[in-house]
């Protein structure tokens, strides 16, 4: 089985820029307190760290 991590979003997506909205939705998040099981890869490593102030990893499995 691949690692995969648990993320959820924690800030709102409203004043923010057009990217880091697009990211979120790229990360199948759109609502607040919405979380999301993703493969542990280092595309979605990536796009967690560009908007690391609106989303928290809640655990690592694998």
């Amino acid at each position: 089985m691949a690692k995969t991590i648990v993320v959820k979003q924690i800030g709102s997506p409203i004043r923010r820029p057009e990217k880091q909205r697009q990211t979120l939705i790229g990360l199948g998040l759109n609502k607040m307190h919405k979380t999301r099981e993703l493969e542990d890869t280092p595309s979605v490593r990536g796009m967690i760290n560009k908007i690391r102030h609106l989303v928290e990893i809640v655990e690592e499995k694998g």
